[in-house]
């Protein structure tokens, strides 16, 4: 019964199970009425739910919509659609949407839908004061209510006739910005507005604006009237004449007000706090030009402009010499004058850096010169307390230039071929500047113009080149040119290819003596030889300085010690070390020493020879007696055996004395006679005997 019915309940369970399937076909999401909705107008995003059941029964939906990523509206419903509604759409509201349906376990999403809200709500403009003075500052808020940020804020500031002066303010986090403008000279009526601009996302980030904000007035109110400038002299100004300025301005309030009179950007006077500026001087012709008188209150500022122009009194004098360039002790005569003007007070100045330095209160000046009066002069004249002064006239005195010294700059007149030659030609006395003039032979090479020296390179050196040099010197001095002594210079051509070798070459006796021979191909003299063997540390054997291009060194005895390399470094004045190649010497041993040593070695050959000749004949000796001793004996054993069976056939008996004494005598009748049959018999028993009994006879019997 149990049984039954839990058959009953599964199928029961698996029945309810299959009446509860289902599956998303697709979810979807859209905007009513379109995509893209005017800022301001009603939007809804419609969410719908495509799903297929086994059977009719409810189902819980859990629907939820995104913006941008973040949760905008959310329910639980049986029914299949969502509507999330939007009364009012604004620029906010644009975004990409994107609607998630979960039931019982399962979840399905729409694609992304982006909705675009065009257009921006108006901005509103407010100004912190409607009223402001010249020199103040207009401060500005702009704000977008119900915009989001990152925004950009464009302030503008208007006045008639003229171009509008704009200002752009980035907000990343406000939906409001601030700006200030400054109230400039000349500012009267202002217009100021704003404009929002957001970026679009679907437009590739395109800026999108808002309309205009309301227009903000603002008038401007002068603190002060713009400043007068005038000259309270005669119209007509001379050099001489006292040259008065005043410049005056009406204020609102006098805090802070300050009045500057300038020329050329140089201030000449300046009052504060007061209405009036008040200026004079001497006129000068450098007076002349434009004056400006600036008010200045705060950030406000105004300015009036006067030209002036002064006439010249006199001309400016004239200085002249009678020679702008002469020999030490000759007269120099100065004279100063004034174009079509002889009334003036009259002085000549020699220029210093520390201040003119007055020579004579007159028009004229006479004096002998010296090198020391070298220098620029210049004469003043005075007429009505104005003071002018000439142009500056150079004088120059000239000493005559000594004779010149040519040498070489490294010191000693001597170069390496194949190296520059660097020549120096001073002067011990000479007015600057000096002409130097350079020859090799009578062929000028180099000409500089300097104060006491002058060099000359010459990359141009030849072995055989035998021309001298010399260098002259002149100035401006009436004396003319000097010319140096002629420099001679030896050309040191450096060592090429050094060479050693030795005699004998390559073995040398022991105990006899080898001669070394250093040589080199060219090479100036005298020459440093040098001569080294190699070892950890070449050891320096030989050295001489020699006026040739060989040397020999002779070492009267050769050791074994001294086989090994040798090598020569030599040099000159080029101080260029040329090495040669090296060479091996092997010292072996003398004729002589060969000589002993063949001798012993052949005696001991010898000797070997003999020793080895004596064991081999007696060792050959040895065997044979061996053989002999064998032979006789077995000789006397056989015939013991016959007598005694000769002794027990006839029944006769012998001593064993007897026996010994008669086997004698039959081995010596044996030898004696050497019978076949005996012979024959000695070698059978011989031979079984060396079979049987002893291999070492047979074998002697055998050699």
């Amino acid at each position: 019964m149990h049984l039954a019915l839990l058959v009953i309940f599964l199928q029961c369970s698996g029945v309810y199970t299959q009446e509860r399937v289902f599956t998303f076909n697709n979810v979807e999401i859209r905007a009513e009425p379109s995509a893209k909705v005017k800022n301001g107008a009603p939007m809804s995003i419609i969410c719908h739910a495509d799903i297929s059941k086994s059977a009719n029964f409810h189902l819980q939906h859990n629907i939820t919509i995104f913006k941008d990523g973040k949760l905008v509206y959310m329910i639980v419903s049986d029914k299949e659609v969502a509507r999330y509604e939007v009364p009012i759409a604004r620029s906010a509201d644009t975004g990409d949407y994107e609607c998630t349906v979960k039931a019982d376990g399962k979840t399905k999403s729409s694609k992304s839908l982006h909705v675009w809200v065009t257009g921006m709500t108006k901005p509103i403009l407010t100004a912190e004061k409607r009223e402001v003075l010249e020199g103040e500052v207009v401060k500005l808020r702009c704000e977008l209510p119900e915009e989001v940020p990152p925004l950009q804020f464009l302030f503008r500031k208007t006045k008639t006739n003229s171009t509008p002066k704009e200002k752009l303010v980035f907000e990343a986090y406000r939906n409001f910005s601030t700006a200030e403008f400054s109230v400039e000279e000349g500012d009267n009526i202002l217009y100021f507005d704003c404009f929002g601009k957001r970026f679009v996302k679907h437009t590739n980030f395109e800026l999108e604006s808002s309309e205009p904000s309301n227009r903000t007035l603002v008038t401007v109110k002068e603190p002060f009237i713009k400043p007068s400038l005038i000259i309270k002299s005669t119209s007509n100004i001379t050099e001489g004449d006292r040259i008065e300025f005043e410049c005056s301005t009406v204020v609102a309030r006098m805090r802070d007000i300050e009045i500057i009179l300038q020329k050329n950007k140089t201030i000449l006077n300046s009052v504060r706090d007061e209405k009036l500026l008040k200026y004079s001087a001497v006129a000068t012709l450098e007076d002349s030009g434009e004056y400006l008188c600036k008010v200045e209150q705060g950030r406000a500022s105004k300015t009036t402009k006067l030209n002036v122009v002064v006439a010249e009194l006199f001309p400016k004098p004239i200085l002249s010499a009678s020679m702008s360039k002469l020999d030490e002790n000759k007269e120099l005569t100065l004279s100063c004058s004034i174009s079509g003007f002889r009334k003036a007070n009259f002085s000549i100045l020699r220029r210093n850096s520390n201040g003119d330095i007055l020579l004579k209160n007159s028009r004229n000046l006479t004096v002998r010169v010296n090198v020391n009066d070298t220098g620029s002069y210049i004469c003043k004249a005075e007429v009505k307390g104005i003071v002018k002064e000439s142009k500056p006239v150079r004088i120059s005195v000239y000493a005559p230039v000594s004779k010149p010294t040519l040498s070489v700059v490294s010191g000693l007149p001597e170069v390496v071929l194949g190296k520059p030659l660097q020549l120096i030609c001073r002067l011990m006395m000479g007015t600057p500047p000096i002409t130097f003039t350079f020859y090799k032979g009578n062929e000028v090479k180099k000409v500089v113009i300097n104060d006491t020296y002058a060099t000359f390179l010459d990359e141009n050196i030849r072995q055989n080149d035998k021309r001298g040099y010399k260098c002259d010197a002149r100035n401006n001095h009436s004396s003319g040119v000097k010319t140096s002594n002629i420099l001679n210079i030896t050309v040191i051509v450096p060592i090429r290819n050094a060479s050693l070798g030795s005699i004998p070459y390559g073995d040398v006796e022991d105990g006899s003596g080898t001669a070394f021979l250093c040589s080199v191909e060219e090479g100036s003299w005298p020459i440093h030889f040098k001569i080294f063997k190699k070892t950890d540390h070449d050891t320096l054997l030989y050295e001489k300085t020699e006026s040739t291009d060989r040397i020999v060194w002779h070492k009267e005895t050769m050791s074994r010690q001294d086989t090994g390399t040798y090598y020569c470094m030599v040099s000159n004045r080029a101080k260029v070390n040329v090495k040669s190649h090296p060479i091996t010497i092997n010292v072996i041993l003398a004729s002589w020493q060969k000589g002993v040593i063949a001798a012993f070695v052949l005696i001991l050959i010898v000797g070997a020879i003999t020793l080895t000749v004596w064991w081999f004949l007696c060792k050959k000796k040895k065997a044979k007696e061996s053989s002999m001793e064998m032979s006789r004996s077995a000789l006397a054993t056989n015939s013991t055996n016959e007598k005694l069976a000769r002794q027990h056939n006839d029944g006769d008996y012998y001593s064993g004395s007897g026996y010994i004494e008669d086997g004698e005598n039959h081995m010596k009748s044996t030898d004696e006679n050497k019978g076949p049959d005996l012979e024959s018999a000695e070698v059978e028993y011989t031979e079984v005997e060396v079979s049987t009994l002893d291999p070492h006879r047979e074998n002697t019997r055998a050699s």
